[in-house]
């Protein structure tokens, strides 16, 4: 058993926090990062990365993520990669 998980096998309410709220950066960070990018030109047209999926911090078990999915807090999309799901408020 890693710290991360109750004695029941499920991660515990603060990592589960924590993981959510390193999620959210990521996600915010790599979309900045990619806007970033687009707009390097002054002609750009201003818009958004589009990106909304990214691979979660590796910090966290995929316990964590499994739990955060369950929850409805992100969504699995598919080779490892998660997005913001509908409970993600």
């Amino acid at each position: 058993m890693n710290s991360a998980e109750q004695p029941s096998g499920r991660p515990n309410k603060d990592d589960l926090k924590h993981a959510f709220k390193a999620f959210k950066k990521r996600l915010k960070l790599t979309q900045l990062d990619e806007e970033s990018k687009l707009n390097y030109q002054p002609t750009s047209s201003g818009r958004g990365s589009g990106i909304v999926a990214i691979t979660p911090p590796r910090e966290f078990s995929q316990a964590v993520w499994d739990e955060l999915v369950k929850q409805g807090k992100l969504k699995h999309v598919g080779h490892g990669t998660y997005e913001l799901g509908e409970n993600a408020g």
